[in-house]
């Protein structure tokens, strides 16, 4: 025993002292100090003369049976050869918690007064073990995900904490994606895998330390914080990395992510942790689908255009009560003739008089279903115009109407069109829907069947920016299209060289949508060289400035009076 003999004198005169300090120890929340509250339980231990003192947990009977608990013991001075006192409390959540003090062979008994105060003494203990196991197993269950990764909530604390412990300057903040996860799991399995995404997240957390913090945020999704200074080292880590899986074989496999990165500035307010959280989610997604880099930056830029994003979707309910959207009317026109054969409904937004281009809201609204609501408001606004021009014996023209491919995912949009345009009663052949390329199987079916089920009953449908994606030609070969849209960006610009390679592919491309009975529409056109261009390329349409920028409804039906265009715009 290494305890002094003021220790054990100190029981009669000074056990109120002793235990007044472990109490202390165990309540002092602010200042907590572990090594005083062992300090404290040797000192009341010695007291008691006892030897050894060991502390039991288990979250259940079940785990009690399995063996798996913890078994604490800070006080060990001697032999434990006789079970002085053993206790053990069954709390209401099942957990077990028991106490077992052990004195030497020989030891002078305790007294009745010594067994009631050691008794209270192990029921305090008892009581702070329960309390702070417990408080342990809440912070693991609300900060902790079902594989033991701390999660975004534990991610959203650290930030808190860091707010109101000297801020976020000279920090970056970072959501990172580890890239075909899904096809390492595949490789060598779930079991490897997980191996493997704990071994790499150890890696980067051992690197940040305690200079900051890295949780997973969902799948193979995570975020962190960290020093400036570390930022180049992690980078270069999320770059490519062998983890290793099977100590046994050496069996590893290379890990990469791309991540969306804030370097927080100087200038950056932080109110909540969703301001850095909303700085580096959009930016990660960015990254992952970006195809030319694996790390994309954000900047306040980002923080304004969420705010404009914001500002968006307040003002859309009032916009479309109030009718502030409007439809321009671009021409199509016969480059031959000058005869305007039909127009590309355009969106514009007006308020207060001023007008909202279409790149500050569709790609926002795209975001949501707004979108939905915005398209087929733009379709009944259109039908609604060429119910007027008929009633009024206007020439009436086919009037193309762009639908987002978001709508792919509604399995009613082929019936919410056609119900819009019987609404109106408007013959189909007054409508043209312009589609856009696909890039998934999924989509690609879906456009297929919408396709198919506006050209049976008669509605013209338009394959739009042909040209500018990967799967064109599929598209077109087999899919019944009425109109092909060919993209500005493959029109030449001059006919003077006609092995030029864009020359060449445009005349190449007019020649198939002519030998496939389709329309064939250029867009873009601004001069007239390009018109005559589309002359001798036997492209029958052009739509573009050279004969009219989008047109509010007035203008547009000035234009479809006169029917044509001078005879110079021929």
């Amino acid at each position: 025993m290494t305890g002094t003999d003021n220790d054990k004198l100190n029981y009669k005169d000074g056990f109120s002292e002793l235990f007044v300090k472990f109490i202390d120890a165990m309540v002092d929340y602010e200042h907590f100090s572990r090594d005083a509250l062992v300090d404290a339980l040797n000192r009341l231990a010695r007291s008691f003369r006892l030897t050894k003192v060991v502390t039991e947990f288990y979250k259940s009977m079940i785990a009690e049976k399995d063996g798996e608990g913890e078994i604490l013991c800070d006080f060990d001075e001697g032999p434990a050869d006789i079970v002085v006192l053993k206790k053990e409390l069954i709390l209401k959540t099942g957990a077990i918690v028991r106490v077992i003090a052990y004195a030497a062979e020989g030891t002078e008994p305790l007294s009745r007064e010594e067994e009631q105060r050691l008794d209270i003494c192990i029921r305090a203990m008892m009581g702070y073990i329960g309390r702070n196991r417990l408080q342990t197993a809440v912070e693991i269950l609300a900060f902790h995900d079902n594989n033991g990764y701390p999660n975004f909530a534990y991610y959203f604390r650290h930030l808190g904490k860091m707010s109101k412990t000297g801020g976020f300057l000279g920090f970056t903040a970072a959501m990172y994606n580890l890239k075909n996860f899904s096809g390492i799991n595949r490789d060598i399995g779930f079991e490897s895998g997980n191996v493997v995404m704990k071994a790499h997240y150890e890696t980067l957390r051992d690197m940040i330390g305690e200079r900051g913090t890295v949780c997973r945020v969902v799948g193979d999704n995570f975020a962190a914080i960290f020093p400036n200074e570390l930022l180049e080292q992690i980078t270069t880590f999320l770059e490519g990395t062998p983890v290793i899986y099977d100590q046994e074989t050496k069996g590893s496999v290379s890990v990469s992510a791309c991540a969306g990165i804030f370097v927080i500035p100087e200038d950056f307010v932080y109110e909540r942790p969703g301001d850095i959280v909303d700085m580096i989610m959009p930016t990660c997604q960015a990254a992952k689908v970006s195809g030319e880099t694996d790390f994309v930056y954000a900047s306040m830029k980002n923080l304004e255009d969420k705010e404009n994003a914001a500002r968006v979707r307040r003002d859309f309910e009032k916009a479309l009560k109030n009718s502030e959207f409007q439809a321009y009317y671009q021409p199509k026109v016969n480059v031959e003739t000058g005869r305007i054969t039909g127009a590309e409904a355009l969106c514009r937004w007006i308020r207060d008089g001023k007008m909202i281009t279409p790149m500050e809201f569709i790609p926002i609204l795209e975001r949501s279903t707004d979108i939905f609501r915005l398209d087929f408001y733009m379709l009944d606004l259109v039908c609604k115009n060429i119910r007027k021009w008929l009633d009024e014996g206007r020439n009436a023209v086919r009037i193309s109407i762009n639908i987002s491919r978001k709508h792919l995912t509604d399995p009613k949009l082929l019936d919410n069109i056609v119900d819009i345009v019987n609404r109106y009663d408007i013959p189909y052949e007054y409508i043209e829907i312009e589609l856009t390329e696909t890039t998934t199987e999924g989509d690609y079916n879906k456009l297929k069947k919408l396709v198919e089920g506006l050209k049976k009953i008669g509605i013209y449908t338009s394959i739009d920016d042909f040209g500018i994606g990967y799967s064109s030609l599929n598209l077109i070969r087999e899919l019944p299209w009425n109109v092909m849209k060919i993209d500005r960006s493959l029109l030449p610009t001059s006919s003077t060289n006609e092995k030029n390679l864009s020359t060449i592919l445009y005349k190449h491309i007019t020649a198939m949508a002519c030998d496939m009975g389709l329309e064939c529409l250029t867009e873009g056109v601004e001069t007239e060289e390009q018109v005559q261009i589309l002359r001798d390329n036997s492209c029958e349409y052009a739509q573009g400035y050279y004969y009219d920028w989008p047109l509010p409804l007035d203008e547009f039906e000035k234009r479809l009076e006169a029917g044509e265009y001078p005879v110079h715009l021929r």
